[in-house]
């Protein structure tokens, strides 16, 4: 079994030995895992070795590393980028992209050997950037990983191409080219992934490559809403091009899911002020000034347009004398509303379309949740304060996967505890329950026939 602890953990040791059959033996896929950050501790270690033999060694890198054997402890999402910047230095050519990718693929798809431990998972969508280094270019890197993945049977293993989200224009439109061009000679690329540091970029200018992406066939999967910092502006952008499945979502706001989601709320679950109801379905109660979604009350009138204004404000190349005259700021107040009102009144029409994914209910993109990344992470303050929670009791289709076992020191065996542990360790979900989530999350693989 492969060494985890944290929550994970402690969710497996409270298990009876014949739970813990009971999930090894569940078919379950891993949908949301990165290559970089699931290497096995032991092949950055030996990494790290090859690394300060070579006369590179910094001091960077011997502390993270250092961190890594004695147990990582990450108090933020942000310590974790960091940390990717040491394994990018670790993984710079060639032979060491073979080597990782390798030691992922046998830490997730292959058993002990020792008839105690079954894989990890019985499928594997793993995702990577492309990377261009001194020593490869992106087309280089990404063939070198899908000889890795392509030397398992497609039934189990396949890649995801992910663009990071601090990429330029032409970047992101190469790294989507690469992957249709992949998928166009038969190499198994499946789908394309929105990543990276979420405080980062500009999500309506990837939208015209995510488009073309799935104009391809390739899937679609975006990391969406990951910090309250994430605007309704970003996230409207990526649920515009209708993303097959969504990364974490731990913040995505209950009008956006009203909105775009088919979902049929159980009680205790409805929306109930008027930021939380979707067109068509505000409370009949509601002041006939505030029915309007572009009244200046609006909620969600007011964090777009707010959302829009610090943006005219921060790419404004007047000079500082400018931007202390009046007419500065009512150009910027100007600016803003309009755009606001343009994106709410585009955003109604497109989910009030009778063509529309959520009017024929449709529009039910599988979520990709990993308990113990937000928990680590401190995205989510516990088990039960989880986004987790509302889709379950909204029958939304998830899946359940790892992120990063790296850093998150987890397992799929881990994360499927946590769903069967009883509170406070777990949710304490049912056998049922649980193979009944294994089975969405096959069903979200991108590898099945696509509609």
């Amino acid at each position: 079994m492969s060494e985890i602890t944290g929550p994970a953990a402690a969710a497996l040791a409270s298990l009876s030995p014949d739970n813990v059959v009971f999930l090894q033996s569940l078919p379950k896929a891993e949908l949301h895992a990165h290559l970089n950050g699931s290497i096995p501790i032991k092949t950055i270690l030996e990494l790290a070795q090859q690394y300060s033999s070579s006369g590179a060694h910094t001091a960077d890198v011997a502390d993270a590393v250092e961190k890594l054997g004695s147990g990582a402890d990450f108090n933020e999402i942000s310590d974790f980028f960091f940390l990717m910047s040491v394994i990018y230095a670790l993984t710079s050519t060639p032979e060491a992209v073979a080597t990782v990718t390798r030691a992922v693929l046998q830490s997730f798809l292959n058993s002990t050997g020792d008839g105690a431990e079954s894989p990890q998972c019985t499928y594997l969508e793993l995702r990577t950037t492309p990377r261009m280094t001194t020593h490869m270019t992106r087309e280089r890197y990404l063939t070198i990983v899908l000889d890795e993945i392509e030397k398992y049977p497609a039934t189990q293993a396949a890649l995801i191409v992910s663009v990071d989200r601090r990429m330029s224009d032409l970047d992101v439109a190469e790294c989507v080219s690469l992957a249709i061009e992949m998928k166009n000679r038969g190499r198994r690329v499946v789908g394309i992934d929105v990543c990276g540091d979420p405080r980062k970029g500009n999500m309506q200018y990837f939208t015209q490559h995510l488009s073309r992406a799935k104009g391809a066939g390739l899937g679609l999967t975006v990391h969406i809403a990951e910090l309250t910092e994430n605007t309704t502006e970003d996230s409207l952008a990526l649920l515009s091009c209708r993303p097959d499945r969504l990364g974490h979502a731990t913040f995505l706001s209950d009008e956006l899911k009203a909105l775009f989601f088919a979902d049929n709320p159980r009680p205790g679950t409805e929306s109930s002020s008027l930021s939380e109801c979707a067109p068509g379905t505000i409370d009949p109660h509601t002041p006939a000034e505030l029915r309007d979604l572009t009244h200046p009350l609006d909620p969600r009138f007011q964090n777009i347009e707010e959302g829009y204004f610090l943006r005219f404000i921060s790419d404004s190349a007047e000079s500082e004398g400018a931007k202390l005259q009046m007419s500065f700021w009512a150009d910027a107040e100007k600016f803003s509303e309009r755009a606001a009102i343009k994106d709410i009144e585009e955003t109604t029409k497109q989910a009030e379309s009778p063509n529309n994914a959520r009017a024929n209910g449709q529009y039910k993109p599988c979520i990709e949740i990993c308990l113990s990344s937000n928990l680590l992470g401190k995205s989510v303050a516990s088990l039960d304060a989880h986004h987790i929670h509302y889709y379950l009791k909204n029958d939304h289709p998830i899946v359940i996967c790892t992120d990063d076992t790296l850093p998150f020191r987890t397992s799929c065996l881990g994360e499927y505890s946590l769903l069967l542990a009883q509170p406070p360790l777990g949710l304490g979900l049912s056998r049922d329950d649980v193979a009944r989530i294994a089975r969405m999350g096959m069903d979200a693989a991108f590898l099945r026939p696509r509609d």
